[in-house]
């Protein structure tokens, strides 16, 4: 498995000059962003503890019939100190592959525990930290037994819909080209390079490409590893265990079970990496369109870069990353908005659901949940590719008004919800069998 990464190593090669130039005159910057990633993950032991400590230096100061009373509690806390610890020592090992370090290995990590610091690293903020955590949350997501539920969730219905729309029996699938931007810890690209499509993830955040790049190219056998991902959350626990909770990973080990399909990660900012036209045959989007500042942009990137008759499948909520925060711009379009910009980029939409019931890397045992009605839909690229495939042309012009039905998914069962008060009863079986193609 490949990983294609910028600036100290060779330059992504779909990348134009003028984009690899500027790769090349912010090495310096871009290097210093790695070693920041790098020192955030080393700093993940001490800062967790000073969370804990806070607790600690309360609880002591406490009359001693409380502290009897707390007695379990307190062992507890123990537990707590330990399993922050277990998870330092994993992260050292994943630190340990020097992928995203220069060759002289002068700014790479080292697994002695003298490389980790007592005090902040310079330029590492909250921000970062956070990140350090929520990527021990994404490995328990994509490649745990405990996050298969969230998997089948978000990544089934991507999954069918292209195994549906790329027949094995009609295609050779090592032809057919699938792009996975914001491809997270990469769990979905392995999945579609499994069936044998030639599979591409690309990332922006090296917090990612370090996890996944470990998990996919150095664990060796499954469930080698333990992590405890939720330790971090000090509320909502019914049990003292819940908080110490531990998952194994890989579930599935991609050493030992290697795609049929062609597989590789890309670093780099999908809107500067992405400029080729006609060049992948589907995009799968799972939690990402809301991610950029200007979900536009995304769209007319996706629509250019998909072949004719090529498919984009998308899967997420609109949570709009950027909105209000600081510094920041932002639009927020509602789902029919979304809807006039996707027909009017050139798309058909082929089918769309609303209300598809997703997690995120939630803590299972949590007595907090949190869950999105997730929209889902599979547009099409018209055009001479669908000729040849003998697919047939369902919209002849674009349509600048949304959807007048919308499909949702509640309580596992999908209905129909009229949007429109007027729409004839020809719209309505027409909008049906376009639903269920």
């Amino acid at each position: 498995m490949s990983y294609a990464v910028p600036s100290m190593f060779p330059l992504h090669p779909k990348m134009d000059e003028q984009v690899a130039r500027a790769f090349t005159a912010n090495e310096d910057e871009e290097e210093q962003h790695i070693q920041k990633v790098q020192n955030a993950f080393l700093y993940y032991g001490p800062y967790a503890c000073q969370r804990l400590r806070r607790t600690l230096d309360y609880f002591n100061s406490l009359p001693a019939d409380d502290q009897r009373l707390l007695s379990k509690y307190r062992a507890h806390l123990d537990c707590v100190r330990t399993c922050i610890d277990r998870n330092q020592a994993v992260i050292r090992q994943i630190l340990r592959e020097r992928l995203l370090y220069p060759a002289d290995g002068s700014s790479s990590p080292t697994s002695d525990a003298d490389s980790e610091f007592d005090e902040p690293p310079a330029h590492v903020r909250h921000g970062d930290m956070d990140q350090a955590q929520s990527t021990l949350k994404l490995i328990a997501r994509d490649w745990s037994t405990d996050g298969a539920l969230e998997r089948e969730q978000s990544y089934k219905p991507i999954i069918d819909s292209i195994k549906e729309y790329y027949k094995p029996s009609d295609y050779e699938l090592n032809e057919i080209k699938i792009l996975v931007p914001g491809a997270g810890l990469g769990r979905l690209t392995y999945e579609l390079a499994c069936l044998g499509y030639s599979c591409e993830g690309n990332e922006f955040s090296y917090f990612m490409l370090i996890a996944s790049n470990f998990v996919l190219n150095l664990c060796d056998y499954e469930n080698k590893y333990v992590l405890y991902p939720w330790v971090h959350q000090y509320v909502n626990n019914l049990r003292r265990e819940d908080q110490v909770a531990a998952v194994r990973f890989p579930d599935v080990c991609p050493l030992k079970n290697p795609p049929k399909g062609n597989i590789e990660m890309a670093a780099g900012d999908f809107l500067e990496v992405y400029k080729t036209p006609h060049s992948y045959n589907c995009v799968a989007t799972c939690f990402f369109i809301d991610c950029a500042n200007n979900v536009i942009d995304f769209i007319r990137t996706i629509y250019k870069i998909l072949v004719p008759g090529g498919i984009w499948v998308n899967l997420g909520p609109l949570l709009y990353h950027y909105s209000d925060v600081n510094g920041q711009n932002s639009i927020e379009p509602t789902y029919e908005d979304l809807c006039i910009i996707i027909e009017s980029v050139g798309f058909v939409i082929e089918c769309s659901r609303s209300g598809i019931r997703t997690k995120y890397a939630q803590n299972p045992s949590s007595m907090k949940q949190s869950e999105y009605q997730s929209l889902f839909w599979v547009c099409r690229k018209p055009g001479q590719y669908e000729e040849q495939c003998g697919k047939k042309n369902t919209k002849s012009k674009v349509s600048k008004e949304p959807h007048d039905l919308i499909m949702r998914e509640d309580n596992d069962m999908e209905v129909l919800v009229n949007a429109n008060a007027d729409t004839n009863e020809t719209e309505t079986e027409a909008y049906e069998e376009t639903a269920q193609t």
